[in-house]
């Protein structure tokens, strides 16, 4: 689907990519459903609270480090406004930057505003934002209170956009309109593409913009470019609204992230011409020279960069080879979204371990680019059929599955859920940073954190001996999808049942 910029509000993913937060099958179904649009959604009998879509747009753009974010709601929609702090002044501490906090007002919506209108407190956000930060942009970032009231955000903001003299952005956010939280980030990305970024008056063909979070891999992509004649620029978090202004300069746009930057790439290469390099994500050693190779491609940099490859193939087989003795067979368990789920499951079956089940937190269908992401198809290359479902972190899910498969190790990517394994006497990794596995070195690297977890695993064990798991012996006895209603699970089960007759 195109990217329209002339639209003031972002089409959901659950639209615009058919994403889905209910499955449970194998990779190459899943792969199948997506190819030939045969994919729907299974909803739930029951739900556990997850995460919203707003957090993921008010803390991605509150990394803006010249930009003031006014979140028009009730105060407890800035209730995550800790956690966006928190990543903050770690992404500042890895730059040695003097730490502040996030620039981040809440107009505190309340029964008044909501009876009668909030359109004069969110002016007064705005204003106040502008005196208190002096920013050189505004976001407004809406929620489910003033969705479902129907404030004129976008009238409110032009009549105060021209009193100030700043951007002052809308970005649509609100909870209800969507159930994937990466709805977010398109909502920030529209954003800033329809107001930010300006049309090119140079080219700069050495310029790559990359996509990705903290960015702690910048001094690793720096070097790495450097050897193919190329510049990075990081974004979008910890960049300025000038840098972010010449975005279109850009020879091409990568993301470390395919469900992450799949909107800002496509939306540049749309509507500015900046080529968009669509690879597996640089996780684990196939992915990473997947990743570069197609950059290369895009750039003109083919013969560069089967030099570099080459080289670091022979630097890393000693240490790769070692890797893969000590864990070849180690189950393990990946949740996370679905680009990383999808990635890390192709890198640590490349490793040699067996990976007995993969969560994805939601399911691209498809991405902006079109046809099925890059990852999931794959996956799909291999004879084994992994076992996946998706699960927007329903944790009664997990545990249930991780009670019954007993992995040797689960590898995830949200903090929230990878406790819960360490509580069951699972040894876990949380991937809090994008740039674990990263290219060559970074594989060996995360290779050893895996063995060492393996190897020490007495928190874990203490933990489980200590802890009572909130959930009783007769959810555990229970399928862990009971409650997912989907059609061909319950053919299945209904199979299953007719050949036990038999």
């Amino acid at each position: 689907m195109s990217i329209n910029l002339n639209l003031s509000q972002v089409t959901i993913r659950e639209k615009r990519l058919k994403s889905i937060v209910g499955y449970q099958g194998t990779i190459k179904d899943l792969a199948e459903q997506s190819q030939s649009g045969c994919l729907k959604n299974a909803s739930r009998g029951f739900s556990q609270a997850t995460n919203c879509n707003s957090g993921c747009a008010q803390g991605y753009l509150s990394s803006i480090t010249d930009a003031a974010i006014v979140n028009h709601g009730p105060i407890g929609c800035a209730g995550d406004v800790a956690g966006a702090n928190a990543g903050f002044q770690w992404g500042q501490r890895i730059r040695d930057w003097n730490q502040r906090n996030v620039r981040i007002i809440n107009t505190n919506m309340s029964e008044k505003a909501v009876v009668f209108g909030g359109d004069q407190i969110l002016k007064e956000g705005i204003l106040k934002a502008y005196e208190r930060f002096n920013p050189k942009a505004i976001f407004v970032t809406t929620s489910c209170a003033s969705g479902i009231i129907g404030d004129d955000i976008e009238s409110t903001i032009r009549n105060v956009e021209a009193e100030i003299g700043i951007p002052v952005v809308p970005v649509f956010c609100e909870g209800f309109r969507s159930q994937i939280w990466a709805s977010g980030f398109d909502a920030a990305f529209h954003a800033i593409l329809s107001r930010i970024v300006k049309p090119a008056e140079k080219k700069r063909p050495e310029l790559v913009n990359v996509i990705n979070f903290a960015g702690s891999g910048r001094a690793v992509i720096t070097e790495i470019f450097g050897r193919l004649g190329l510049v990075p620029q990081f974004g979008i978090p910890y960049s300025n609204i000038e840098e972010i202004s010449r975005w279109s300069e850009a020879a091409a746009t990568i993301s470390i992230c395919g469900t992450l930057g799949s909107y800002m790439g496509n939306g540049l290469e749309q509507n500015f011409g900046v080529p968009y390099v669509t690879a597996l994500q640089p996780h684990g050693i196939s992915g990473f020279d997947d990743w570069l190779t197609k950059l290369g491609e895009t750039v003109g940099k083919e013969k560069e960069v089967e030099e570099y490859l080459t080289e670091q193939k022979v630097i890393a087989a000693p240490d790769l080879e070692e890797i893969k003795f000590k864990l070849k067979g180690k189950k393990v368990v990946v949740g996370m979204g679905p680009s990383f789920a999808h990635n890390y499951i192709r890198f640590l079956e490349d490793l040699g371990m067996e990976v007995v089940w993969g969560f994805s937190w939601h399911y691209d269908a498809k991405h902006d680019h079109g046809g099925c992401p890059s990852c999931t198809v794959e996956l799909t290359k291999t004879d084994k059929d992994i076992p996946v479902s998706v699960s927007d972190q329903q944790n009664h899910e997990v545990i249930n599955l991780l009670s019954k498969v007993k992995p040797d190790i689960f590898i995830g990517r949200h903090p929230g859920m990878s406790v819960w394994a360490t509580k069951m006497g699972i040894p876990a990794i949380m991937v809090s940073d994008e740039y674990s596995a990263f290219g060559y070195q970074g594989t060996i690297e995360f290779g050893h954190r895996i063995i060492d977890a393996l190897t020490n695993n007495s928190l874990a064990l203490n933990l489980s001996k200590r802890i009572q798991l909130p959930y009783t012996e007769w959810w555990l006895e229970q399928d862990p999808f009971e409650f997912l209603k989907q059609k061909n699970k319950r053919k299945e089960s209904e199979n299953k049942k007719n050949v036990a007759v038999r």
